[in-house]
């Protein structure tokens, strides 16, 4: 039994600190990914409770009338405001420093590990609960390469991008959709941060 995943990193967002929505030409790119979708047999729904991601999954949702289920594995590995009085500069070397030292857990938010994990862990669930289904899950950057890395091979993923583990920060642009099938408990990557519909 195979499952269909289309991951979808969210639009773009709001440069301010904290749950920031997405702005207007995210909008317009959320819009152009929904209609992507029209041409599709999708069941179901899964987005990240982060703003800019929820806001992302309901233009999707509106265009094919399927409703959005939140999972909290959906979050980004950590997210700029998760820390008091933490200024952008702090947030990015602290992002620099998990996407470096994979097993780094921060004060707030999970290493990069960890994150690959329950992403992982998530499309597995789902599998389990709608066997031969195809899934849109709306979620972050940081997240995709997180799991990509934990579940594809660093041969494969540089077949894909060269050097993707040093680059994986840039890889991953707004409403880009990411294809991956789960059966018998693997992962295959079927194509990578495709950015086409746009």
């Amino acid at each position: 039994m195979t499952n269909l995943f289309y991951i979808v990193r969210h639009a773009i967002k709001e440069k301010l600190i904290g749950d920031v929505d997405i702005t207007a030409q995210g909008i317009i790119e959320a819009n152009k990914t929904a209609h992507y979708f029209e041409l599709l047999n999708i069941n179901q729904i899964y987005s990240s409770p982060l703003q800019r991601a929820k806001h992302t999954a309901h233009i999707i949702s509106d265009s094919i009338y399927i409703p959005v289920v939140e999972d909290f594995r959906l979050r980004e590995r950590a997210n700029w405001g998760d820390i008091p009085d933490q200024t952008f500069d702090e947030f990015v070397a602290l992002w620099d420093k998990c996407t470096q030292e994979r097993d780094y857990v921060p004060s707030q938010g999970d290493s990069a590990r960890m994150a690959g994990d329950r992403l992982a862990l998530c499309l597995s669930d789902i599998s389990f609960k709608y066997p031969e289904s195809s899934t849109i899950i709306v979620t972050h950057g940081g997240l995709i390469t997180d799991f990509l890395i934990n579940v594809i091979s660093e041969s494969e993923l540089d077949q894909v991008h060269p050097n993707f583990i040093h680059l994986q920060t840039s890889l991953v642009k707004e409403c880009s959709i990411t294809i991956v099938s789960f059966e018998k408990d693997h992962f295959t990557l079927i194509d990578f941060a495709n950015t086409s519909h746009l």
